[in-house]
C-alpha cells in the first residue's frame, strides 16, 4: 500500500510514499539500535553543536520546509514559517540547557551517597498528531536525542 499527498488547497496529488512491512520495520528498527552505542557514547558538548547546526539548518531551509507543509496539509505559510522556527528555537534550547537537565543530581537520603543520574535508554518511539507536522515530532526527538537515545 502507497500514502499519496494530496495538496488540500487544490486537490492535485504530491508524492507518493510506500508503506513498510514488518521486514523494512525490522531492518529499520535494528539499524538505529546498533547505532545507539556509539551516539550514546558522544559527547554532551559534540550532541551540543549537533543541535545547534540543525537549528541552523531548519532556518536555513525555513521557506522549503513551510512551503513543504502547506502543500501537504494546509497551513497557512506564515504560520508554517512559525512552526520551522519554534523547531529551530527547541534545538538551540536543548542545545544549550540539556548539559544542566541531564547532569547527575545529589539527593539527601540515608544511604552515605545518592544522586540520580539520566542514562541513555535507546530507540524511543512516539506516535504523533499531524496538526503540526514537524513540531510534534521535534518536541520530542529533541530532548530524546540530547539524552542520548
Amino acid at each position: 500500500m502507497a500514502y499519496q499527498t494530496i495538496n488540500p488547497a487544490t486537490g492535485e496529488a504530491g508524492e507518493q510514499f510506500a508503506s513498510w512491512d514488518a521486514e523494512q520495520l525490522d531492518a529499520a528498527l535494528a539499524a538505529v539500535d546498533a547505532f545507539h552505542p556509539a551516539w550514546s557514547a558522544t559527547a554532551m558538548a559534540e550532541r551540543s553543536a549537533l543541535m545547534r547546526q540543525l537549528g541552523e539548518v531548519l532556518r536555513t531551509r525555513r521557506d522549503e520546509l513551510a512551503a513543504l507543509i502547506t502543500q501537504e496539509m494546509g497551513k497557512l505559510i506564515g504560520e508554517a514559517r512559525a512552526e520551522v522556527e519554534k523547531c529551530a528555537l527547541g534545538c538551540d534550547y536543548y542545545a544549550e540547557h540539556a548539559p544542566v537537565f541531564l547532569a547527575d543530581e545529589l539527593i539527601a537520603s540515608d544511604a552515605g551517597k545518592s544522586f540520580v543520574a539520566y542514562q541513555p535508554l535507546g530507540a524511543v518511539l512516539a506516535v504523533m498528531p499531524w496538526n503540526f507536522p514537524l513540531w510534534q515530532v521535534f518536541r520530542f526527538a529533541i530532548p530524546a536525542l540530547m539524552a542520548g537515545n
